[in-house]
């Protein structure tokens, strides 16, 4: 049988002279459920047993000292819900954290508000656990110094749901397998979502707007992202979603709008015999569509929206022509010139992209300040009218869907949330 205690009140001034909810921890049996009135309790406490710790409505307010972390758990099932933390240190090195979680399972965490704590939540070696409907921002501090809102090391098979994280640096799933990450917001941080070395995620219906970095995969393979939007990645390093020396991927009905670039596609993939599938996507008015750096071949991009973009695509190392030995097929281009005699919304010559005098600012990014000027429109004219040069071909697409809302059906036919 489960055992229940209930933590009486404590004001400011009592709580300051005895930390008396790690008392009442400490003689909680194994598995009890503690409920905690409205009030201030001394942070920096350890959990090191089952037991289920519930701040009803957020009114329990566990405040740290400022120094470490508020509170740590050591043990399997654990539960904390509906509490506010506060106060932890501010040190990097001993990742000072509102909620410390080590060499754990089952734990969940759900239903909490983190504020003025430079790490969020922190798992390490946490395995089958849940971190569901928290509300985290980190300290006030510049955008570097801030500490991870959720961070995941060596840590699998955990479900990352339904969070709401604003103003922290990252969000980091470092060498963790399995994980699923859906239905989370992330606002005014630097990467909303970094993975590491990690490989079988799934990233599922997120929503992310004014960070630098939507969602980035650094050196990870077989993860899957769907239905994810992106917005408003600003600045020179803003990017939608990234993948870097990532394999066997599959972005699909994902919406990247108002970027600085909406893909970025360093080496990738880095697997010979793998490829990437970026499928229905819809990838709209950024100033890149897509940012091809370095060797990055033979992924699939079919049935995606290229709408309103400054460029659709750019080819960092244009003279090697990467982004033409990928496979482009049955995408929307905004700027296709062609005709569908039959009507099967299907345009009846090739999309080919070329690089023209207006274009010049790839090979030299401080053109860029002219794009849209009388002197680029008129070069760009005269340059498709009668180039004094061969134009350099960067993809074909053989057949280019010609109305937007062939694919906007197929997405969300495709993808369902």
């Amino acid at each position: 049988m489960v055992k229940r205690a209930v933590v009486t009140m404590m004001t400011v001034a009592t709580m300051a002279s005895a930390n008396l909810l790690q008392d009442a921890i400490d003689r909680a049996a194994p598995g009890s459920k503690l409920e905690l009135p409205a009030g201030e309790y001394r942070g920096n406490i350890v959990i090191d047993k089952p037991l289920i710790l519930d701040g009803v409505d957020q009114k329990a307010h566990i405040v740290g000292d400022g120094n470490g972390t508020v509170v740590k758990i050591r043990s399997d099932y654990v539960t904390l819900k509906n509490l506010t933390i506060t106060g932890s240190g501010a040190n990097h090195d001993t990742i000072d954290a509102a909620i410390s979680i080590k060499e754990s399972r089952h734990v969940t965490v759900d239903n909490c508000k983190i504020d003025d704590c430079l790490f969020g939540i922190d798992l390490e070696q946490v395995h089958e656990s849940a971190i569901t409907r928290n509300w985290i921002r980190s300290k006030p501090f510049s955008l570097g110094l801030r500490g991870d809102a959720i961070r995941l090391w060596y840590s699998n098979d955990n479900n990352i749901s339904g969070n709401v994280i604003t103003h922290s640096r990252d969000m980091v799933v470092w060498y963790s397998h399995g994980n699923v990450i859906a239905h989370n917001h992330g606002d005014h941080s630097r990467y909303s979502l970094h993975f590491m070395y990690a490989g079988k995620n799934h990233v599922l219906y997120n929503d992310y707007d004014h960070n630098s970095v939507g969602i980035f995969f650094m050196y990870s393979q077989d993860t899957i992202a769907i239905g994810n939007v992106i917005r408003n990645s600003l600045g020179t390093t803003g990017m939608g979603i990234g993948l870097k020396d990532a394999s066997n991927f599959t972005l699909e009905g994902n919406t990247v709008i108002y970027c600085a670039r909406g893909l970025y596609i360093d080496r990738s993939p880095f697997q010979p015999d793998m490829n990437n599938t970026i499928r229905r996507n819809r990838i709209l008015y950024n100033a890149e569509g897509i940012h091809f750096h370095s060797l990055s071949v033979n992924n699939i991009i079919e049935e995606n929206i290229f709408k309103g973009n400054i460029d659709n695509v750019v080819d960092e190392e244009p003279l090697l022509r990467h982004s033409l030995q990928n496979h482009w097929d049955r995408n929307y281009w905004d700027d296709y010139e062609g005709f569908d005699r039959n009507g099967d919304g299907i345009g009846d010559t090739p999309y080919n992209l070329y690089y023209y005098a207006d274009r010049m600012w790839l090979l030299n990014p401080n053109v860029k300040f002219f794009y849209a000027s009388p002197v680029i429109s008129i070069m760009n004219f005269l340059a498709k009218l009668a180039p004094l040069s061969e134009p350099m071909k960067l993809l074909e697409d053989r057949h280019p869907v010609m109305y937007e809302s062939y694919l906007e059906k197929s997405a969300n036919e495709g993808v369902t949330q």
